[in-house]
């Protein structure tokens, strides 16, 4: 997508350029999938993510999910059986997102406070499945006050 990653020691160091769209099969990592979702909204262009019916069958129907929640935010979305097409908005909305009670929704969606737009999450202690600490995490590599 054209973000600049570098691997060091104990850290990845990640650089933001201009992210461009991508057209992708993501079936063999379909929890990265996503991140790459939400990755989309900062791109340019329409992402394409395919093969994806398992979302369907997760903790939640994710595909809907996805679709609903990024809608919200302001991109347009083409929800198919087992794809998403995203075209990321112009301008990010202020949203009330629902968690689903899905510990990856909640985690994915933070992802949109770095547009600089607020976003409130329902029920995120949802993350307490995987990754209780997620959010001081998070926190703690932003610059939030």
């Amino acid at each position: 997508m054209g973000a600049k990653i570098f691997l060091k020691k104990n850290k990845i160091i990640c650089t933001r350029k201009k992210l461009k769209r991508i057209n992708m099969d993501m079936n063999d990592i379909p929890d990265v999938a996503m991140t790459i979702a939400i990755t989309a909204l900062f791109a340019k262009g329409k992402t394409t993510i395919k093969n994806i019916y398992n979302w369907r069958v997760k903790e939640t129907d994710r595909l809907s999910a996805m679709a609903n929640e990024l809608r919200k935010i302001g991109a347009k979305i083409k929800e198919g059986k087992d794809y998403l097409i995203i075209q990321p908005p112009k301008i990010f909305k202020k949203s009330e997102i629902n968690t689903y009670n899905d510990h990856r929704m909640a985690m994915c969606f933070s992802l949109i406070s770095l547009s600089g737009v607020p976003v409130t999450l329902i029920d995120p202690q949802c993350i307490n499945k995987t990754f209780p600490k997620y959010f001081s995490k998070f926190f703690s590599i932003c610059d939030y006050k």
